[in-house]
């Protein structure tokens, strides 16, 4: 963090901070609200809580670590637009500002999760209950890159010290709001017990956080955010609550059963708060107007009526009830949503979910139905439900079908090594029970699988096509890319080998591109990239973005693409090309440090909600990399940590957001994660770079790995090691480019370029392939940005 200070004192680029505060304010979820929301502009409130000064307004890691132009505590922001108590505000005030009370940073991987709450009698509760008509208790955690939560008092849990607040607050005041101040879901079985007389989780709305809570608490801006994630009582609750957390492999048991989709299946007792849920000031109504629906898919047009008194916006959402079959489902699958705009008391809107017959298939990776590997709609009943959250919804629509038919048939990928027992629904008197079945371990010719698609031989054609060339459409790609020496090829497969590169703006996480000077006296430009999802990170004065789990709580992908246009903005007004985000792996469990980057713990909702952050990107001509393919669900040991699980769950699961956004928005770069997938590490995975992303999905843009990778030989050609290993796998570019983090001159690495006309060893046409990743990556930023080197 202290590399990462401000460099002078100009200021932000680029002012965003109207749509920042507007996105902010409509992903925070009203959880629970008696009629004490919105506050009067006469109510006197007395401000509990030490983050109403010291407040988190990002989690930690690379992920957030943005010099903001400005950050507005809520005590602050509170000031002239609520009646605070204001001598409880001035205790806080001093409290916190003094030097031994002052909030604990900590370093990376050791931040704090918590702060200390300031000391309170019950007698100094009660004294504040008689001079005000509401408390507010801020309550704040946090966590983040290489930090975890975990299952302790000040982290997932209450301090004893915050519950005796608690309980103090809510037997003093008749009316109580708890604010929580978090990215990640917390322990909230206290709810239960306290029963304050509203909640409202203010996820992580980066510099403009506060503002826009004060708009939601008074009531000028109507709370309009949803759930993206599940809340249940108790943390064993949650099926991956045993399979989280082990350092070396976590086996994915609860196969697709991940957040609504186990609990509405079997266990609908365990939620507190459904996913999709938030509640608003005011009142709808809504109407099917007329539904469309077969095998082929669904169309449903709902009018959607605010019948209270004041304006608002409402979500729909639309579910598909699928037949049990043989391979079983999950009782409820969100296939579509749409967010209406500001209705005023009175006003209408009509609003069409439309599903196609994939967002219905089931992955049959056992055979069960006699279309191995393929997706398909088994026979039976199939129902489609609309509502404002998975549980408050209506039959609408059904169709049946007589027999299984089969949509895709696709390869086996990602085969499982180690067997582990998965979940299944299970028919018990009518109802769905939890049962097991093995994933058996499967074997594929992985070495065949490469050798049937390796590119054929090729031989350099020694040219002089110069890369202005190509943009003017005098040479092509191929033909640059074919006169190249392997030396040159190689440097279009890394990057310059550092961090914060002295070939762009400071505090950006390097390049790649033109990083040596032959490829700079072809006329190559190199290519900056930057973290990252909550705004730009580098050594100036930056927007800090809310967090990705506060923007896909608006459901409103248009917002987020407005929110990340101004990214873009930024990023040209400073020089970057690639934003290493969105940030994009389903949240599997609540303790994931990252879970505030990412999105949701649903696919379809992931997908498009990221889609709109690419859209907001490149639509200024600059790229968006999304992140982390795949299955990062868990920080503990994140770069040796073993995520096994089935084909099923991978393609209905942790895949298919990618598959979604990447259909919706073809961003232009990718990331791998540090983790294996079934004993293999993502940066080496042919499966996910080659068999999935560039043959199934069509993927042309540039794959990269995250910063640094593991040393590895390769299974199926052992002259294989390191980079070269990665180029056939598919992975473009190595970042930062070296495996050596303190080198302060970059030395070639001999792993790809040794192994070139050795037995089994790298092709000419294989780095080729990567190189043109690099360069088309390249052309697309010359063709459309405003600031990129032609």
């Amino acid at each position: 963090q202290e590399s990462n200070r401000v460099e002078g004192d100009a200021p932000v680029a680029v002012d965003a901070s109207s749509v920042l505060r507007r996105a902010a304010a409509e992903g925070i979820v009203l959880l629970h609200n008696d009629g004490v929301l919105p506050l009067g502009a006469d109510t006197r409130v007395a401000l509990f809580g030490r983050v109403q000064y010291d407040w988190f307004y990002v989690g930690y890691g690379s992920g957030g670590d943005v010099n903001a132009p400005y950050r507005t505590n809520l005590l602050d922001a509170a000031e002239g637009r609520i009646c605070l108590d204001a001598e409880l505000a001035d205790r806080y005030r001093r409290w916190c500002s003094e030097y031994r009370h002052a909030a604990d940073e900590g370093f990376w991987g050791a931040w704090p999760r918590s702060h200390p709450e300031m000391p309170l009698s019950d007698a100094d509760v009660a004294a504040a209950a008689s001079r005000n008509d509401v408390a507010v208790y801020v309550i704040g955690r946090s966590a983040g890159e290489d930090r975890e939560n975990v299952l302790k008092q000040g982290a997932y849990y209450l301090t004893s010290r915050e519950q005796a607040i608690l309980a103090s607050v809510t037997r003093h005041f008749a009316r109580t709001v708890v604010v929580l101040d978090i990215g990640n879901v917390p322990d909230m079985e206290w709810i239960t017990r306290y029963r304050p007389t509203a909640v409202v989780a203010a996820w992580f709305g980066g510099q403009e956080s506060c503002p826009a809570l004060v708009d939601v608490l008074t009531g000028a801006v109507n709370p309009s955010g949803k759930l993206t994630d599940t809340i249940a009582y108790r943390y064993t609750d949650y099926p991956s609550a045993s399979s989280f957390g082990n350092r070396d492999a976590n086996s994915y048991r609860e196969d697709i059963y991940v957040g609504y989709r186990y609990f509405e299946t079997f266990a609908p007792d365990r939620v507190m708060y459904p996913f999709g849920y938030g509640l608003t000031y005011t009142r709808f109504d809504w109407q099917v107007v007329s539904v469309e629906a077969s095998p082929e898919g669904a169309i449903v047009t709902v009018d959607v009526r605010n019948v209270g008194e004041l304006a608002g916006r409402e979500v729909m959402q639309m579910y598909v009830a699928a037949s049990q079959g043989l391979l079983g489902k999950s009782a409820r699958s969100l296939v579509a949503f749409a967010k209406t705009p500001l209705l005023a008391a009175g006003e209408s809107v009509r609003v069409t979910l439309s599903a196609n017959a994939y967002s219905m298939a089931s992955f049959d990776d056992e055979g069960v139905t006699g279309y191995l590997d393929s997706y398909v709609l088994e026979a039976g009943t199939y129902r489609l439900l609309v509502g404002t959250d998975v549980r408050t919804v209506r039959e609408v629509a059904a169709f049946e079908l007589d027999a299984t038919r089969c949509l895709q048939t696709l390869s086996p990928i990602c085969p499982v090594r180690v067997s582990f027992d998965r979940m299944r629904a299970v028919a018990h008197n009518g109802a769905l029970q939890v049962g097991y079945r093995p994933v058996a371990p499967r074997t594929v010719d992985m070495r065949r699988r490469m050798l049937d698609n390796l590119p054929p031989e090729v031989v350099r054609d020694d040219r002089n096509i110069l890369w202005p060339e190509v943009l003017e459409g005098r040479a092509s790609l191929a033909q640059f890319v074919r006169q190249l020496s392997l030396e040159e090829l190689e440097a279009l497969t890394r990057g310059e080998g550092f961090i914060n590169s002295r070939l762009g703006v400071v505090g950006s996480c390097g390049a790649m591109g033109g990083v040596i000077p032959e490829l700079h006296l072809r006329g190559v430009p190199p290519v900056i990239v930057c973290d990252g999802p909550s705004g730009l990170r580098l050594r100036r004065y930056c927007n800090l973005l809310p967090s990705g789990v506060c923007l896909a709580a608006t459901w409103d992908p248009e917002l987020v693409q407005a929110v990340y246009a101004a990214v873009g903005d930024e990023m040209l007004a400073h020089g970057v090309h690639v934003l290493l985000g969105p940030g994009m792996n389903i949240h599997r469990n609540p303790l994931c440090g990252r879970n505030f980057e990412y999105l949701s713990e649903d696919p379809l909702l992931t997908g498009v909600m990221a889609a709109g952050m690419v859209k907001g990107v490149q639509g200024k001509g600059v790229a968006a990399c999304i992140k982390h393919f795949c299955c990062n669900n868990q920080e503990v040991n994140r770069n040796r940590n073993d995520s096994r699980v089935s084909q099923r769950a991978l393609r209905e699961i942790y895949l298919k957001g990618y598959e979604i956004c990447i259909h919706l928005s073809d961003p232009w770069t990718l990331m791998t994660s540090y983790n294996l997938v079934n004993g293999v590490w993502c940066h080496y995975h042919y499966d996910l770079a080659t068999t999935v992303l560039r043959q199934e999905w069509g993927y042309r843009g540039l794959i990269m790995t995250d910063w640094w990778m593991q040393h590895d030989h390769c299974h199926e050609f052992v002259a294989l090691r390191d980079n070269a290993y990665r180029v056939r796998a598919g992975v473009d570019v190595f970042m930062p480019g070296s495996f050596d983090r303190t080198a302060r001159e970059y030395r070639a690495d001999d792993s790809l370029l040794s192994t070139v006309g050795q037995p089994d060893g790298l092709r000419r046409a294989e780095i080729e392939r990567a190189a043109l990743s690099t360069l088309y990556l390249i052309e697309r930023l010359a063709r459309t940005s405003l600031n990129f080197d032609r």
